[in-house]
């Protein structure tokens, strides 16, 4: 489990924290990312963003990571903000058939989508809107898409992290087309999971430390140090609030690396 801990490490560094909305919490990659080979990109667009996808070596486009510049962003808003002057930023969330284990059914295939996935679209959409002054947004929506490729626990607080780097590209294309007057970002936002697995605190829990922790717990904050979403649940016995701060200063803690990651990967878009 050391080695799967590790190489989630890794993968922050070398995709910065699941760029691009993409929900990809597991698979990973050792070392820095390399700059990237477009030379052999099938339908390759001069003005598209492609990025190392963990091991597998492949170049993949923002496009397949959950959105490209202004089309993530739509000239309309929900029904109850057309009479005003604001925005509105959401999320959708999804795993992938193979993401697991054991292969799941498409939720395109049933009626409906699933409770989980329903709470984590709002969560999603949740934490994103509490860093964005929709005012500044203008009558628009912003939809990120959250697809996880391959799970490995923690796909929600990775979903989140990623989301956030979609968002601020999103708002660098409303900026760079002029559509908006002043950045629409207040903070960076991002999330990261924790749990107590045989009486130990640990930060970013693989699947297995996640199945078998006692305590579950997601984190979300800003940047500026403020709790937006707190999550923690015990599996069995109760814990205690000594134990909920370890969790959330361990918790900070991770999140300070995260904040960097994110602000590497959008130094240029954020100027």
């Amino acid at each position: 489990m050391s080695d799967q801990r590790n190489s989630r490490r890794d993968f922050l560094k070398a995709t910065s924290a699941a760029v691009a909305g993409s929900a990809l919490s597991g698979s990973a990659s050792a070392g820095e990312a390399a700059p990237a080979d477009t030379s052999t990109i099938l339908n390759y667009n001069a003005k598209m963003t492609y990025r190392p996808l963990g091991k597998t070596g492949f170049m993949i486009s923002e496009v397949s990571l959950g959105g490209h510049g202004g089309r993530v962003v739509e000239d309309r808003v929900p029904g109850w903000l057309v009479r005003g002057e604001q925005g509105w930023v959401t999320a959708e969330y999804g795993m992938l058939p193979r993401s697991t284990q054991e292969r799941s059914p498409r939720e395109a295939t049933r009626a409906q989508l699933r409770g989980r996935t329903q709470e984590i679209a709002r969560l999603i959409g949740r934490c994103l809107r509490a860093v964005v002054d929709m005012h500044h947004l203008g009558q628009r929506t912003i939809q990120l898409d959250c697809d996880v490729l391959q799970a490995d626990g923690g796909t929600r607080t990775a979903a989140i992290t990623g989301a956030y780097v979609a968002l601020a590209e999103a708002c660098s294309y409303l900026r760079e087309k002029k559509l908006v007057k002043n950045w629409p970002l207040r903070d960076q936002v991002a999330a990261v999971s924790l749990g107590l697995v045989s009486g130990e605190v640990l930060l970013d829990l693989c699947y297995e430390e996640d199945s078998g922790a006692a305590v579950d717990m997601n984190l979300v904050m800003t940047s500026g140090g403020y709790l937006v979403e707190v999550q923690a649940t015990a599996e069995g016995a109760p814990f205690s609030t000594k134990q909920m701060d370890q969790m959330i200063a361990l918790g900070r803690t991770g999140l300070t690396e995260i904040f960097a990651k994110q602000q590497e990967v959008l130094a240029d878009l954020t100027k």
